[in-house]
């Protein structure tokens, strides 16, 4: 079986109640668990917090909320890889047979049911331990400059001062959406940036950090301009 798990504790602080705050008309929440029904992939949609209203929101979406996370991973500190593991072990306890387990964040409203699928058969046909979506960065990393505070400037890699942008290797970053992973990967802690991991790539207008007030706007802005109602 196929499990998506979403985390989403309570206490965010740079944007209050982030996980189920109004993103275009419905909890943000709502979009990632309505991507994992769409997808077609799981036998269960479970998110993990550690907040009551929290779990009733992701419920009347059609989620399950079978445990309440724990106080000690539910803090700024916490990582995401025992948050996850967390969750798989104690639905193993349970009876549940998981052939793979995708953490779907929980602020991710760009996240789209083919590109959960998409990642899924990479992740079977290339036999890796994680898949996740990449996007490239939006100018060559080989031109960037380190700026101190006096605002004095040198380049990171000074050799390519004289390259032409279109000669330097294409970067790519994390998108932060999503993440598959066997069951056992998650459990031993196996970091996901590794040779464990294959990747699929997403356009750029596809992709928004949301950290702080002006990401929410900004990604609000996007969400209207790529999904027009």
């Amino acid at each position: 079986m196929n499990v998506a798990i979403i985390p989403a504790r309570g206490g965010s602080k740079r944007i209050p109640r982030k996980n189920i705050k109004s993103f275009c008309g419905k909890p943000i929440i709502a979009y990632s668990i309505q991507a994992a029904q769409a997808s077609g992939l799981f036998d269960r949609i479970i998110v993990t917090t550690d907040d009551e209203e929290i779990a009733d929101v992701a419920r009347s979406y059609g989620a399950e909320v079978p445990f309440m996370r724990p106080y000690e991973l539910s803090d700024d500190h916490t990582a995401t890889i025992p948050v996850i593991a967390h969750a798989i072990q104690i639905l193993q306890e349970q009876g549940d047979s998981i052939d793979a387990a995708c953490c779907i964040y929980a602020t991710a409203p760009f996240v789209r049911s083919e590109d959960i699928q998409a990642a899924y058969n990479a992740l079977i046909t290339h036999r890796k331990e994680y898949a996740f979506p990449v996007t490239t960065f939006p100018f060559p990393i080989f031109r960037g400059v380190n700026r101190d505070e006096e605002g004095n400037i040198e380049m990171f890699w000074p050799e390519h001062f004289a390259t032409r942008s279109q000669d330097l290797p294409e970067a790519y970053h994390d998108v932060g959406k999503f993440y598959w992973g066997k069951p056992d990967t998650w459990l031993n802690g196996t970091p996901i940036f590794s040779k464990a991991a294959t990747t699929v790539v997403l356009p750029r207008h596809l992709v928004q950090d949301i950290d702080t007030p002006e990401d929410w706007l900004q990604a609000e802005l996007m969400f209207k301009a790529v999904f027009p109602s």
